[in-house]
């Protein structure tokens, strides 16, 4: 329960960004794969963020999401992203984030989103897990809407 209170309270934040600021909002659903330590498994989850705009070509901003392998392993993460603009539809990012479920797990990426209309989205991303222990990695694919 204490996991959903965090996230909903950073969604909340991330979603309340004022009207006024350069940039968009975002929320996604999302799945992929994990594996690490010999083990693979599906995950599934939900992402929100707001990219600020900080030039015509570069775009910044905080993202919170919640996964989980359906089997008790839940991953709350917040942090951000920063990125480049790839043409009129494209977006491609590096992502860093930190683990509050579990308070000692880091974990870094990159990927890309794609534009397919004004408000919908679709991306790719890859990120690597840092525990203390086996590393993991998860491999995934987004779906999302902007606003």
């Amino acid at each position: 329960m204490k996991k959903l209170i965090v996230l909903a309270a950073a969604a909340a934040a991330v979603i309340a960004t004022p009207a006024m600021a350069a940039g968009e909002g975002r929320v996604e659903g999302r799945a992929g794969i994990a594996w690490g330590g010999g083990a693979e498994d599906f995950i599934g989850g939900v992402a929100a963020g707001y990219d600020f705009d900080l030039g015509e070509t570069v775009f910044a901003g905080p993202e919170v999401s919640y996964d989980t392998d359906f089997e008790g392993a839940d991953l709350v993460n917040v942090g951000g992203r920063l990125g480049a603009k790839v043409g009129e539809k494209g977006k491609l990012y590096v992502a860093a984030a930190y683990d509050v479920a579990d308070g000692d797990e880091f974990n870094a990426g990159a990927g890309y989103q794609h534009s397919f209309t004004d408000k919908v989205y679709g991306k790719v991303e890859y990120r690597r897990y840092f525990y203390d222990g086996t590393d993991a990695n998860v491999a995934g694919v987004g779906i999302g809407l902007k606003f």
